[in-house]
């Protein structure tokens, strides 16, 4: 039973891999996009809902190099180590977006790559997939190497976004990747 591939249980499909690989690709770079934009409009509703709300403002005494994304953070890191190089205020932006569809495209194509040879991971039309790369990149890969505070450490409510933002991600990426592979990839 497959929600996300009508080809799961066809025993005569033959894997393409290149073309999964490509279409999961692009299914992750505009997935990368979809949720950006579904966390501005996440961010804008939870800051209209608390400036309506009679509950105390956020404490905004954090320091800026906490508030900054991970993907920022990992820009600079590999700058640093692999270029030499401190990124200047105006590079930092463009650095992390590169970082953020770098790491949505290559999640991507791995998908696609796993979804030629085994159809079944599709299943959940990219719900578990989201789920997947939330576990392994947000939860744990990005506070592994340093670029956040552990897990443990923020409220539900941070995982809860971080999740639903990752859902979005699964699912975009897998209706991409599937309509690219019936119609221009075939």
């Amino acid at each position: 039973m497959s929600l996300g591939n009508s080809r799961a249980f066809n025993h005569n499909h033959r894997p393409q891999v290149l073309k999964g690989l490509a279409a999961g690709m692009l299914g992750g770079l505009v997935a990368s996009w979809v949720m950006e934009e579904f966390q501005s409009a996440w961010t804008a509703a939870s800051t209209s809902m608390q400036e309506n709300s009679a509950s105390p403002a956020t404490d905004e005494s954090q320091d800026s190099e906490e508030q900054e994304p991970a993907t920022v953070k990992a820009a600079e890191l590999v700058s640093q180590k692999l270029l030499g190089h401190r990124l200047a205020k105006n590079e930092r932006a463009i650095a992390g977006n590169v970082v953020h569809y770098a790491t949505g495209g290559a999640s991507g194509a791995a998908y696609g790559f796993a979804a030629e040879l085994v159809p079944e991971v599709t299943a959940g039309a990219g719900l578990v997939f989201g789920t997947g790369v939330w576990l392994a990149v947000d939860e744990t890969a990005v506070p592994l190497f340093g670029l956040s505070k552990a897990p443990t450490e923020y409220p539900l409510s941070t995982h809860v976004y971080a999740l639903a933002s990752h859902f979005v991600y699964g699912v975009t990426t897998e209706a991409v990747r599937r309509t690219l592979r019936k119609t221009i990839l075939s």
